[in-house]
């Protein structure tokens, strides 16, 4: 067993396990069955539906196979319950001014939770990295294609992400 650790929210556990399950007990029967059925027309070498469901279907072995790893080696962490701190860890909220005057509110999730339309950045990410460990208050630096940037810490929370 593997030794790495995946961090992730609640929710983003949750994704993961509701995409395992719905390719296990949906979607990967329903390609077995068109499988099945295509075979059972004949010659198979120029079958499309045959060729395309065993296709899909090792497509879907190889996810159910990543997302039970995934999942067997989470670390789940909860920022709601997690103890009280204004330092930036896993998980937090964080509410920076970036060099050019702009606000802006990131919330540093795992890996498979990245989604810049709601401002999630990986914990691997320069800038979630530049912000760990820093706390409510200071100022790091981002090293940028054109040089550093400056970014202040405003706020840091530790509240549900969505």
């Amino acid at each position: 067993m593997s030794d790495v650790k995946y961090y992730m929210t609640p929710q983003g556990h949750q994704t993961l396990q509701q995409e395992l399950y719905q390719l296990v007990h949906k979607e990967r029967p329903e390609i077995v069955q068109i499988v099945n059925w295509a075979a059972s027309n004949g010659d198979r070498s120029e079958n499309g539906d045959y060729l395309y469901g065993k296709r899909r279907m090792r497509e879907i072995d190889r996810r159910i196979r990543f997302l039970t790893k995934r999942l067997e080696n989470a670390l789940v962490i909860d920022p709601e319950t997690r103890e009280f701190t204004d330092q930036i860890f896993f998980s937090a909220t964080v509410t920076i001014e970036r060099s050019n005057g702009v606000e802006q509110t990131v919330k540093i999730v795992g890996e498979d939770e990245i989604d810049a339309t709601k401002n999630k950045i990986s914990w691997k990410s320069p800038l979630a990295r530049a912000l760990i460990k820093a706390r409510e208050g200071d100022r790091v630096w981002l090293n940028v294609p054109n040089g550093r940037e400056a970014i202040d810490i405003l706020v840091v929370e530790y509240i549900k992400i969505d």
